[in-house]
C-alpha cells in the first residue's frame, strides 16, 4: 500500500494509547501506555515524543494510520479526530485500520490455524473477527454474544482481551491455543498494516 512512505500509526480505541513512527526502511520508534481515560491529553505529546526520538519532522510523514474501531466511543473519536486534523494540516492521507486487524497483525499463527481476534465488549458480548494464518480476513468485524458462539471450523489461535472468554465458552469442544501477542492493539501494528 504505502511501503515506501514513513507512516505515523495511532491507536486510542481500547484502554491504551499508542503512537509509532515506521520508516520506509522498516525501523521504528513507538510509545505505548495502558490507560482507560486521558487519551485526548496523552496522544499529542506521545506523538511529539515519537517524532522527536525518530528525528523526523512532522512534514516528512508520508501517511497517517489510525484505528477506526471497534472500540470505546470516546477513545476511537479521539484517535480519528487527531489523525484527521493532522492529515489536513500536513496534507497527508489518513488510512483507517480496524482494531481487530491491528490486534491480529502481530500474531504468529501456525500453518492452517485461524486467528480469532476478539475484544471483551462486556455484557456477555465480544467484538470478533477471524483471519487466516497469513492475516487475510475471513469474516467482517462483528459484535457477537458469547453464549452459543459460532466460529469457523479448524484450529484456532485466540488473541485479545476476548481470547480467554472464548476459551472458557468453547472449552474442550474446540482445538484452540492462546496467542502470545499483546492483548491490546499497538500503533506499530497499525503502521505496519498500512504499509502493506
Amino acid at each position: 500500500m504505502t511501503a515506501s512512505l514513513t507512516i505515523l500509526g495511532l491507536d486510542t480505541a481500547q484502554p491504551a494509547c499508542s503512537a509509532a513512527l515506521l520508516r520506509a526502511d522498516g525501523s521504528a520508534v513507538s510509545r505505548f501506555e495502558p490507560m482507560s481515560k486521558g487519551h485526548a491529553e496523552a496522544l499529542a505529546p506521545m506523538t511529539e515524543e515519537v517524532l522527536a526520538e525518530a528525528g523526523v519532522p512532522a512534514k516528512e510523514i508520508g501517511a497517517i494510520a489510525v484505528t477506526i474501531g471497534p472500540g470505546t466511543f470516546t477513545g476511537t473519536r479521539v484517535g480519528l479526530s487527531f489523525a484527521r486534523a493532522l492529515g489536513i494540516a500536513l496534507k497527508k492521507p489518513v488510512i483507517g485500520i480496524t482494531t481487530l486487524e491491528a490486534l491480529a497483525g502481530p500474531v504468529t499463527a501456525e500453518e492452517g490455524e485461524i486467528i480469532v481476534a476478539a475484544f471483551d465488549a462486556r455484557r456477555g458480548e465480544i467484538y470478533l473477527q477471524c483471519f487466516t494464518s497469513e492475516g487475510a480476513p475471513i469474516t467482517a468485524p462483528a459484535l457477537v454474544p458469547l453464549a452459543g458462539l459460532e466460529l469457523p471450523a479448524g484450529k484456532l489461535c485466540l488473541a485479545g482481551t476476548g481470547a480467554k472468554l472464548i476459551a472458557e465458552e468453547t472449552g474442550a469442544a474446540r482445538i484452540w491455543r492462546l496467542s502470545q501477542a499483546p492483548e491490546l492493539p499497538h500503533a506499530l501494528s497499525v503502521a505496519r498494516l498500512a504499509a502493506g
